[in-house]
């Protein structure tokens, strides 16, 4: 008997789904394989964010660092405030544009302040943005009363992105999310049994910082994307309708991701993702 070729496995594993199932999975993939939220800035602002962030005076990075982990700390403390308190039901639709309404709303503040504002527009967007991706993982029967999905939430913010760390293969989402699942399982412990107590242990605080080298790339990239002189609050408002909408999709592929999983099975699916034609992408 034949040897089953690895390809022949991925299209078995694909065929076991149904249509709508394999339809959404590849719906995930491609919000997951998205262009990098800095391609997306430079298509909005006509100039390649790169040459943004080296415009940049010496002390954004100190500004973005610092903001970075104080929004990631909020969303933090919110997620343990809600721990074991019963959630909204699901339903089919989160409420996407309301979110991206209220983000739009504090980037036009940023646009008008610039940089000065970074330390007070950031941790309010992050925790608008953190709201919209529950509400993503609700929709996709997500319980959030779970210390767990709560923490994928969080993580959320990591997989949208690299850090200054990464290997350049370091894109692919399975990557990513496994380099986070030591972290996320540790942290997920302390927070079930401690609830707020956990608040600043090791492992969760280990989580925020794993995330945060992640998103504060993103972060920098928003913020040079700002930093284009009189750019105004119309403006600012389009740039973070463009960072909202980048996690919103993010958030889309993994809790979808997730959802399947729990179906088919992590392996199966691991698979039937891998299956998918990217010329379709």
């Amino acid at each position: 008997m034949e040897p089953v070729s690895a390809s022949a496995s991925r299209e078995g594993a694909a065929a076991a789904f149904s249509e709508a199932d394999l339809d959404a999975l590849r719906r995930a993939r491609h919000q997951l394989e998205t262009p990098p939220l800095g391609m997306k800035l430079a298509a909005l602002v006509g100039s390649p964010v790169e040459k943004l962030i080296a415009r940049l005076p010496g002390v954004a990075n100190e500004k973005v660092t610092d903001a970075t982990q104080t929004a990631l700390r909020q969303c933090l403390r919110l997620a343990l405030k809600t721990l074991g308190k019963p959630g909204p039901r699901a339903s089919a639709k989160p409420g996407n544009l309301l979110h991206k309404f209220a983000v739009a709303t504090t980037g036009a503040a940023g646009g008008a302040f610039g940089l000065f504002a970074l330390p007070v527009e950031l941790p309010v967007t992050t925790t608008l943005m953190f709201r919209s991706i529950c509400d993503i993982a609700r929709s996709e029967g997500e319980d959030l009363a779970s210390a767990g999905t709560q923490l994928q939430c969080l993580t959320v913010f990591g997989m949208g992105g690299r850090s200054t760390d990464d290997d350049e293969a370091d894109f692919g989402y399975f990557i990513v999310r496994g380099a986070l699942a030591n972290a996320v399982s540790k942290a997920s412990s302390e927070m079930a049994a401690k609830g707020f107590a956990a608040h600043g242990s090791a492992a969760l605080l280990k989580l925020v910082q794993t995330v945060a080298a992640r998103f504060s790339v993103q972060v920098s990239e928003q913020v040079a994307a700002k930093s284009i002189p009189a750019i105004g609050a119309v403006l600012g408002a389009m740039v973070n309708t463009v960072f909202i909408d980048h996690f919103q999709q993010v958030a889309h592929g993994h809790f979808t991701v997730r959802r399947l999983e729990r179906r088919y099975g992590e392996a199966a699916v691991h698979e039937a993702y891998d299956a998918i034609d990217v010329s379709l992408d």
